[in-house]
């Protein structure tokens, strides 16, 4: 098989990790990758929010299937595009992903549907979003509608950092992103993140993790696009698994082909376990960020048949998805700076030795320079990710790692894993 990924972070370099161990493949492009995907396959100059040239590499490289990692590449339609060309795509139409890529859609979805999830309202003024925040009691949950890497969700503490957060968003804070702001209830509770791959009709789960959205330790600090994760979460007893699936995956995918837009891909089920049971905090239409990757470190199969049945409308006759049992923890190195303003340029010296069995580094925002230095190219540069038996030898393993790495111009946080072991 020939096979296109798209994209270029730490999501695409583990799927192209995984994807390059299958036998079913002849050959692997992927558009436009990073230093770190070079090492596994072919790499092509074309951006993922360019659905017109991905389009025309996927035709020109007779791809068998494309598999679209991030969320600007759906947003711009590359699906729609390869589906009028007759190439299947693991990852949803435009009108599909909406799901992730209007808060206010997704609201609305799961609101018709009786989906559970918070309460919420939508405006596009800022006297309109202030006057809202009499429906809604401290702390208030703040996003912006569009896509906004992450980052467009504020928890704010009391009303005055509520409307400050208001004036921010719908100023230009996130441009067009922000041109309309849910506000919602909070949610009790803890979360977690849910997948599911899907083929328009149904879906079939396909494990679970926790991420750490803040960006320092402590969980203090501004919203990222994510500072760690770790698979298995223990918030995923079996009783809440199989609750998320019937009240909410299967409803979710069911309801999108009613109303005439299928979905397939991978589901990204961000999720809060309160008292009343699990509850939609998000839909991502791709895989997380860092969630896939240590996904992809603990699934024990072969992930092409995976993402080509999900691609050709067809999970029906797929095993269940085996993961290792061991834990795997994904600590994510960035640039000072991130996620406000990260300090791009600096030279990064020893991520690409071999840390052993155990350790995996994923490239996420990286370059490298004509004399062959590697520097940092983005907020979230390295992800540095390891397994152990538990949490705790999964994270001695993930930090001694990252402790050869010399990188004066990052930082990360030293506490990824700590609900879970707080738990032991």
């Amino acid at each position: 098989m020939n096979i296109l990924l798209v994209g270029s972070g730490g999501r695409e370099h583990a799927l192209a990790w995984k994807i390059a161990q299958s036998p079913l493949v002849t050959r692997l492009v992927a558009a436009p990758g990073n230093p770190g995907i070079e090492k596994l396959c072919e790499l092509c100059p074309v951006k993922a929010d360019d659905a017109e040239g991905l389009a025309a590499l996927a035709q020109e490289i007779r791809a068998d299937l494309v598999v679209v990692g991030p969320e600007l590449a759906l947003a711009a339609g590359l699906a729609d595009r390869l589906a009028a060309a007759g190439i299947p795509c693991f990852g949803p139409t435009a009108q599909a992903a909406q799901l992730e890529t209007s808060k206010a859609f997704s609201k609305a979805f799961l609101e018709r549907h009786a989906i559970p999830t918070a309460g919420y309202g939508v405006y596009e003024t800022v006297a309109d979003a202030k006057g809202a925040l009499d429906r809604f009691a401290a702390p208030y949950v703040i996003k912006a509608d569009g896509l906004a890497a992450g980052k467009g969700v504020a928890i704010s503490p009391d009303r005055q950092d509520a409307e400050a957060e208001i004036e921010r968003m719908l100023g230009g804070r996130f441009g067009a992103a922000g041109a309309r702001v849910v506000i919602e209830e909070f949610m009790d509770g803890e979360e977690g993140s849910l997948f599911a791959l899907c083929d328009g009709k149904q879906a079939v789960l396909f494990g679970g993790a926790q991420d750490h959205k803040r960006a320092f330790d402590g969980d203090l600090g501004p919203n990222t696009g994510g500072m760690g994760a770790y698979s298995p979460a223990p918030v995923f007893t079996a009783d809440l698994v199989q609750q998320a699936n019937d009240l909410i995956v299967q409803p979710t995918i069911q309801k999108m082909a009613e109303e005439g837009a299928p979905y397939r891909g991978v589901l990204y089920a961000g999720l809060m376990a309160t008292e009343d049971g699990p509850k939609v905090v998000e839909f991502n239409a791709r895989f997380g960020d860092p969630e896939c990757q240590v996904l992809m470190m603990r699934f024990a199969g072969d992930i092409v048949p995976y993402l080509l049945a999900c691609a050709r409308g067809d999970v029906s006759g797929l095993p269940p998805a085996a993961f290792k049992p061991q834990t795997v923890i994904c600590v994510v190195m960035a640039a000072k700076g991130y996620p406000d303003s990260p300090l791009e340029g600096s030279t990064i010296r020893g991520a690409d030795q071999d840390f052993g069995p155990h350790v995996q580094v994923f490239h996420a925002g990286t370059k490298r320079r004509d004399d062959g230095a590697l520097t940092a190219a983005g907020g979230r540069v390295l992800n540095v990710c390891a397994e152990g038996d538990d949490i705790a030898q999964a994270r001695e393993r993930a930090y001694e790692a990252i402790a050869k790495i010399d990188w004066p111009g990052g930082f990360n946080r030293t506490d990824i894993g700590w609900r879970a072991l707080d738990r032991e």
